[in-house]
């Protein structure tokens, strides 16, 4: 009897156990619906032009704003704007309650001409080394999407650019960087030949400002590129591209 006690005593805690387990798991089932919801909703926001469309295929946005951990409200700051195709992307989904601050080194009529259409974005002219407005606020999120080689070839001071992006963000805080591979081990020598770059040269820099590898992503790898061209010369064979989220400890 001592043991058939013993075994309902047992049977009932592994019950309780997995109850707690069921309620802790579904709201975070729930959030990440809600998230991919969210997400959906900003990829057809009217906000976002027809070339953002034409791009959709390339740039794969449900998968950058879900690597990104993209949430309502949220404080943003998209390096290297150009046109805004992320910025835009990026203020539709944070929302009216979130601000995205894009920069450019130069003015950009493009980026310019998104704001009538979505308040929440606001153009920055600022240089590379310095691209934090200063009246922003503490950052949850900044992204440098297939710019950093770019911003290599300027002759940019990426230590004062990459130690101020980690002062600007909040402790916890994520800086999500995708741009296109170089071969292992080549450093910086391919940023201007193949405007490409080695993705543990990225990791070597950001480093040194503070940073910690959080997680990274295979949705734009492309194992079957060699690594030897620019992407504009592949014929349309797909390139390869590395996508890093780093975190503010």
């Amino acid at each position: 009897m001592q043991k058939q006690h013993r075994l309902a005593h047992a049977l009932l805690a592994l019950s309780t156990v997995a109850l707690l387990g069921s309620a802790k798991a579904a709201p975070e089932q729930a959030a990440s619906a809600q998230a991919q919801a969210q997400y959906q909703a900003a990829i057809a926001s009217p906000a976002r032009t027809d070339d953002d469309r034409k791009s959709d295929a390339k740039r794969k946005p449900a998968e950058f704003l879900a690597f990104a951990q993209v949430r309502p409200g949220m404080k943003v700051l998209d390096v290297a704007a150009g046109g805004g195709t992320t910025a835009a992307l990026l203020a539709a989904a944070v929302g009216p309650k979130g601000e995205v601050w894009a920069q450019s080194a130069k003015p950009s009529p493009k980026l310019e001409q998104r704001q009538a259409a979505l308040p929440n974005l606001h153009p920055v002219v600022a240089p590379f080394n310095d691209p934090v407005p200063k009246d922003a606020p503490a950052l949850d999120l900044v992204t440098i999407n297939m710019s950093y080689h770019d911003i290599v070839n300027t002759g940019t001071d990426r230590a004062a650019m990459n130690k101020r992006l980690y002062d600007a963000l909040k402790p916890g805080g994520h800086l999500i960087i995708i741009d296109n591979a170089a071969k292992s081990g080549s450093g910086l020598t391919a940023t201007n030949t193949l405007h490409r770059i080695d993705e543990e040269a990225v990791v070597a820099e950001l480093a040194k400002a503070g940073f910690a590898v959080e997680a990274r992503s295979d949705y734009q790898r492309a194992p079957s590129d060699p690594r030897e061209q620019p992407f504009w010369e592949m014929k349309g064979a797909p390139d390869d591209k590395f996508a890093i989220r780093f975190v503010k400890k």
